[in-house]
């Protein structure tokens, strides 16, 4: 997956981040020390992680992904993350991309 979205809220040098939803590569939010959680009064999961911003962002240039953009919404601070495909990466027309998923290619559960 070449995009990756962040975000904390509020507390910038503490954490914790959100990281990913549950159609994230599993790998990479292990890497990221990330658990999958569902809060009280939202129909979806994401991954979050106790690290500050600060170090997620470390982790994830290590891994060859770059920031190209960031903003700020209410008390949320958001990044959008890119890393280019290399040859054999998967891609939303790989046939089993969605394999690992609940998701399949219509969206649907």
């Amino acid at each position: 997956m070449p995009y990756i979205i962040i975000s904390t809220q509020v507390r910038l040098d503490v954490g914790p981040t959100f990281v990913g939803d549950e159609w994230s590569d599993e790998e990479l939010m292990d890497y990221l020390d990330a658990q999958l959680i569902k809060q009280l009064g939202n129909n979806y999961a994401q991954y979050k992680t106790d690290d500050p911003p600060r170090a997620v962002l470390e982790k994830l240039e290590l891994r060859g992904f770059k920031v190209v953009a960031m903003a700020g919404v209410g008390q949320t601070c958001i990044w959008t993350l890119h890393k280019p495909l290399c040859e054999g990466d998967k891609t939303l027309d790989s046939p089993d991309i969605f394999e690992s998923h609940q998701m399949n290619r219509n969206g649907h559960v």
